[in-house]
């Protein structure tokens, strides 16, 4: 027997594109961190901006050498413009510049921080850029620089000079010695190399040292460095929008909770079988089937049929209603589905299998059963009516497991028992219970419930020959949230727990106030 054929449905790909979108827009927080991240940075960033002047100076470059005695040479490749743009750059140009400022030496490396020298494409000139927190800050320093290399250029090119006149002058002291000691028929070509020598040193000197022009002086610029406050805050809101989709995305891929119907029944195999909305402005009473009508009521209502529709056409027989880790999230879903079973007229027992966990008994309006009806066998011993508008019979038991394992003549009668457990994965009589229960209804939390948890939890079931019925998805009420959290826990270990006698004693009591 062959599977099914897998195929590529590229009309899926909506599907999980939306899927995607949902994941991202569920952690609406960071979304909303990086657009304020991206916003205090473009405010920050044009808070700086403001106080950041830049002026620019150009300086035209002139090669030192005779252009006219240089022949095959264009006056562009005279000059290296790369070498000069360096030593406009170097520190000895900043510790000028710093000079012509009135500054100490020691402040040439911050100046040079602030400068920075450009060599326009197929130019030769030098554009020095400075940057200051002032205005007329920025133009000095930049006329500062510019002046500095040019005065270090000439002074190079005067070392330059006086370097080479001074070894043309030995040679020409050498042919004066030769003169004065020489025989006259060579004296014409002593003669000859001495006025050669003395006309190149007249034409070095005579040679224009200076390295260049200020073709363009600095000026104080009206308006800071940089694009304007809007652009820089539309930028940050930009930025920003997109760091937090990225941060969302992040978040989403890492989350193991589930979030959406499709991650539940992926993780679980099972089908969602209710929804349960949340109700954060109604009562914060555990029990709302039959005494109070909203929303989630009628939810409540709308899963006891599914359970009518997915079980037998008695009644669901006995249902297990267990969550997977968190204390305190089945008794509610629980209850109300007792009652909403007994609300087609069936008799119904709720069993409370972890009663010092739980805490049902003193949430529940408990009615104490007055005449005892062995006739029909419903409820059994030790149990007492819940007081709900339903037309059925509606009773709570907590004598752990016995009224799941005992069957009686009424389950026969079409009763049926709702079993609520602890946390299944961390409650011990939890997996024995869902092999004897004819089905299991998972109560799952969105944004709570682990992937995980669901996945062991169909794999425990499965292998212990359990049923899943399917999943509730309970949105959760505030007020309960709150009340569950200030309700101390019973521990049976400190003798604060109630049992079965205790039960009793209390039924009778309230028998007696009520006569």
């Amino acid at each position: 027997m062959t599977g099914p054929i897998p195929f590529d449905d590229r009309y899926d790909e909506p599907d999980q594109l939306r899927d995607q979108l949902r994941r991202i827009l569920r952690h609406r927080g960071l979304i909303a961190l990086g657009i304020l991240l991206g916003v205090l940075g473009g405010l920050a960033l044009s808070l700086q901006r403001a106080h950041t002047y830049s002026a620019t100076s150009e300086v035209l470059v002139r090669s030192t050498t005779d252009p006219f005695g240089a022949v095959g040479v264009s006056a562009d490749n005279q000059v290296s413009m790369s070498t000069e743009q360096r030593i406009a750059a170097s520190a000895t140009v900043a510790v000028r510049a710093a000079r012509l400022l009135g500054q100490p030496d020691s402040q040439a490396g911050t100046l040079g921080t602030r400068v920075r020298v450009t060599n326009p494409l197929k130019s030769q000139v030098l554009r020095f850029e400075f940057t200051a927190d002032a205005p007329q800050r920025a133009a000095r320093g930049a006329n500062a620089f510019a002046d500095a290399y040019l005065a270090d250029r000439e002074s190079r090119s005067d070392a330059t000079v006086a370097r080479t006149t001074r070894a043309l002058q030995q040679q020409i002291a050498v042919l004066n010695q030769r003169l004065s000691q020489g025989v006259e028929t060579a004296k014409s070509a002593t003669q000859n190399q001495l006025y050669n020598l003395q006309k190149r040193v007249l034409d070095i000197k005579a040679r224009d040292t200076d390295g260049g022009d200020v073709v363009r002086r600095a000026t104080a610029p009206a308006l800071p460095v940089g694009p304007g406050p809007r652009t820089l805050l539309a930028l940050g809101l930009g930025c920003g929008l997109l760091l937090g989709i990225v941060l969302a995305w992040v978040r989403s891929a890492l989350d193991s909770r589930v979030g959406s119907v499709g991650e539940v029944q992926s993780a679980l195999r099972a089908p969602v079988v209710g929804i349960l909305p949340s109700d954060d402005g109604g009562d914060d009473a555990l029990l709302t089937v039959g005494r109070t009508g909203s929303p989630r009521t009628e939810a409540y209502r709308a899963l006891a049929f599914r359970l009518r529709q997915i079980g037998d056409p008695g009644g669901p027989g006995q249902v297990l209603v267990v969550a997977p880790r968190r204390v305190g999230d089945a008794e509610e879903v629980a209850a109300n589905l007792g009652a909403a079973l007994a609300d087609n007229g069936s008799d119904v027992l709720l069993v409370d299998t972890a009663a010092h966990t739980t805490g049902l008994a003193t949430q529940l309006p408990l009615i104490p059963i007055e005449v005892p009806t062995p006739a029909t066998g419903f409820p059994p011993a030790g149990s007492t009516f819940v007081e709900a508008d339903v037309a059925g019979r509606f009773a709570f038991s907590s004598n752990g497991a016995a009224g799941l394992l005992d069957r009686t003549e009424s389950a026969d009668a079409g009763a049926s028992t709702v079993v609520v457990a602890g946390p299944f994965l961390t409650h011990a009589d939890a997996l024995s219970l869902a092999q004897r229960a004819d089905g299991i209804l998972v109560v799952v939390h969105p944004g709570h419930t682990r992937r995980e948890d669901l996945r062991q939890m169909q794999e425990l079931i499965g292998c212990s020959g359990g049923r899943i019925l399917g999943a509730v998805l309970d949105a959760g009420r505030a007020g309960r949230r709150l009340r569950v959290l200030r309700r101390p826990r019973n521990n049976p270990a400190s003798g604060t727990g109630l049992s079965s006698t205790d039960h009793s004693e209390r039924d009778a009591t309230l028998s007696i106030s009520r006569r």
